[in-house]
C-alpha cells in the first residue's frame, strides 16, 4: 500500500512538473468592444484610457466596434463572449440602465449576463442647435418650437439612448412638441447636426465643448446640478427654471458574467490606477467629464440604482420598442 501510494506522489509530482503554469492575467490583448460607430464620444473616452491602460496591464489594449440598437448589438456580443476578462464591453447609460426598459425582447440583462468592472467617467449632455437656428437661449428655443409645432428637429444616437430621452424630457416639461430623428449612433447624428441636416440634439459635453468653443455650435443649456468647467457660461437647466433635468451620464466598463474574480479585481484595479493618472484626470477634465471610479461592487450598487430612476424616465416619455 506504501509503494502505492509513493507511486501515485511521484506520478502527481511528474505531472505537475511536465505541465505548464498557468500564465498570470493578461498574457494576450485585451479586447474592448463598442456597441457605438467610431468617431463617437464613448469612443473618445475609450482610446483615451487605453493608451494609459496598456502600460498599466502590460499588454495592447484593442477598441473594437459592433454598433447597432442603441449599443444593444455590441452588449449582446460581449455578454456572449468567452467570460476570460479578454473581450469587455465599454458602455454607456443607454446600453446599461435606459435599454432594459426601453426593449421589450432586449437579448441580455444587465446584472445578470455582465459583471461590472469599472465606472469610468460622469458626464452631463448639452441641449445643442445648430448656429442657423434663430434662437440663442432655451426660452427662444421653446417660443420658437410653441410656434412651429412638429417643425423643427433633433437628432440621437438611436431611440431610447440618453440623447433620445434628454430632449424627451425637455419638450415634456416646456411643452414643446419637436420631431425626433434617430441615428444608428452619436457620431454621424453630430455630423448632421454640424451640417445643419439636424437643428438640435442633446449631447455629452466632451463631444460639444470644442465645437462650441469654435462658433460651429451654440449651447443653450447643460443637463447637471451645476455648470461644467468646459462650457463655463452656460446655465444649467435648473437655472432657468426647468426641473427634472438634472441627470448626468456615465461610462463604465463590463465583462461576461462569470469571469474569474481574480480578473475583475486586476481589471478593476487597472482602471483604477488609469484614472488616478493626472495627466488622464486633466485631459477628461478638459473635455467635460468627470472622472468618476466606482469598482466593481460599488459598480454594480450604482447600476441596480441606476435602472428603476432611468425607467420612470423612458415611462414618462411613452418610449417603448420592441
Amino acid at each position: 500500500m506504501k509503494r502505492r501510494t509513493a507511486t501515485l506522489g511521484l506520478l502527481a509530482a511528474a505531472l505537475a512538473f511536465a505541465l505548464p503554469a498557468q500564465a498570470a492575467f493578461p498574457d494576450r490583448p485585451v479586447k474592448i468592444l463598442i456597441g457605438f460607430p467610431a468617431g463617437g464620444p464613448l469612443d473618445a473616452h475609450a482610446r483615451l484610457l487605453a493608451e494609459r491602460l496598456q502600460q498599466v496591464l502590460g499588454q495592447p489594449v484593442v477598441i473594437d466596434y459592433k454598433a447597432g440598437a442603441g449599443g444593444t448589438v455590441g452588449a449582446d456580443a460581449v455578454a456572449k463572449s468567452p467570460p476570460d476578462g479578454y473581450t469587455l464591453l465599454m458602455a454607456n447609460t443607454g446600453t446599461m440602465v435606459i435599454n432594459p426598459a426601453v426593449y421589450s425582447k432586449l437579448p441580455y440583462q444587465t446584472l445578470k449576463d455582465f459583471v461590472p468592472i469599472a465606472r469610468t467617467a460622469q458626464q452631463p449632455l448639452a441641449l445643442l442647435v445648430n448656429p442657423t437656428l434663430p434662437a440663442n437661449s432655451v426660452q427662444e428655443l421653446v417660443a420658437l418650437a410653441k410656434k412651429n409645432p412638429g417643425k423643427l428637429n433633433y437628432g440621437s444616437a438611436g431611440n431610447g439612448g440618453i440623447s433620445h430621452l434628454v430632449p424627451e424630457m425637455f419638450k415634456s416639461a416646456t411643452g414643446t412638441f419637436i420631431t425626433h430623428i434617430p441615428y444608428r449612433g452619436s457620431a454621424p447624428a453630430f455630423t448632421d447636426l454640424l451640417a445643419g441636416q439636424v437643428q438640435i440634439m442633446a449631447e455629452s459635453i466632451p463631444q460639444a465643448s470644442q465645437y462650441v468653443k469654435q462658433g460651429k455650435l451654440r449651447a443653450l443649456a447643460v443637463t447637471g446640478r451645476e455648470r461644467n468647467a468646459a462650457l463655463p457660461d452656460t446655465p444649467t437647466f435648473a437655472e432657468l427654471g426647468i426641473r427634472g433635468l438634472d441627470v448626468v451620464g456615465f461610462y463604465g466598463v463590463l465583462a461576461p458574467a462569470g469571469t474569474p474574480k481574480d480578473v475583475v479585481a486586476r481589471l478593476s484595479d487597472a482602471f483604477r490606477q488609469v484614472l488616478e493618472t493626472p495627466d488622464i484626470r486633466s485631459r477628461m477634465a478638459a473635455q467635460g467629464a468627470d472622472p468618476a471610479f466606482l469598482g466593481s461592487e460599488a459598480f454594480t450598487a450604482y447600476l441596480a440604482e441606476q435602472m428603476p430612476v432611468w425607467a420612470k424616465a423612458v415611462k414618462d416619455s411613452g418610449t417603448k420598442l420592441d
